[in-house]
């Protein structure tokens, strides 16, 4: 396991640097222009092609495009298309095998199931160790996993994904400029608290006095932020 592991990590090392990424992208395109126009190579270029052509027009109509910048924006939309095109294949490859490793270690099938869990444990312990490390003396440390972590209904500690997408849109698209008053009601999408305000969870680790403190600090770099942007 800790030989697949080691593999793995590298094979991922290389596969996340953009000019191997741009480079894969470039070779799928050319590997689907050579293909003959009545294969599936062929029709998948082709039906790129006409979608590559019509976003093009659609710009033309807008912007004066000449010669230039048009091929400068083919080759940026051909890329761009098929960089989403692998980027969607390949959360869905691995959502599939995530979905297989948990069928291998809950059926114990090849006798994995105490590998993927002492892997999943020692995870699962690097992200408690500092949730556990701002845990006050005076609070039981049943009390706060629960209230922070592993709540006693089994469900996440978190919204739903549509409710946090929801809850994002909302928050920015009620925005105006000029105004910094949406400041406390940023999101963060890192992380598994993805869109969860940053003004609760500081909330509930530290009095009001700071987090009074700390949300004149958000507004102050957030109008600064704006600013800066505008000018």
């Amino acid at each position: 396991m800790g030989l697949i592991k080691l593999l793995a990590a590298s094979v991922r090392r290389i596969v996340r640097f953009p000019l191997f990424q741009l480079a894969f992208v470039v070779a799928v395109i050319l590997f689907m222009q050579a293909g003959d126009d009545k294969s599936a190579r062929g029709q998948m270029f082709n039906g790129l092609d006409e979608l590559v052509e019509s976003t093009v027009g659609l710009f033309s109509a807008v912007f004066n495009v000449k010669s230039f910048t048009k091929s400068w924006l083919t080759t940026g939309f051909w890329i761009a298309y098929v960089y989403l095109a692998c980027l969607l294949i390949l959360s869905l490859l691995r959502l599939v095998i995530s979905k297989v490793v948990d069928f291998v270690g809950w059926s114990n099938l090849f006798g994995l199931r105490n590998a993927i869990a002492r892997e999943r444990g020692i995870a699962a312990y690097r992200a408690w160790v500092p949730l556990e490390r701002i845990r006050p003396v005076s609070i039981p440390q049943e009390k706060w996993e629960e209230t922070f972590a592993w709540p006693a209904n089994n469900e996440p500690p978190y919204p739903p994904l549509a409710q946090r997408i929801l809850r994002g849109v909302i928050s920015y698209g009620d925005g105006r400029p000029g105004s910094c008053r949406t400041a406390p009601s940023v999101y963060s999408f890192s992380g598994p608290n993805l869109a969860w305000r940053a003004d609760k969870n500081v909330g509930w680790l530290i009095g009001p006095a700071h987090k009074a403190e700390y949300l004149a600090v958000r507004r102050g770099l957030f109008c600064t932020s704006a600013v800066s942007i505008s000018e």
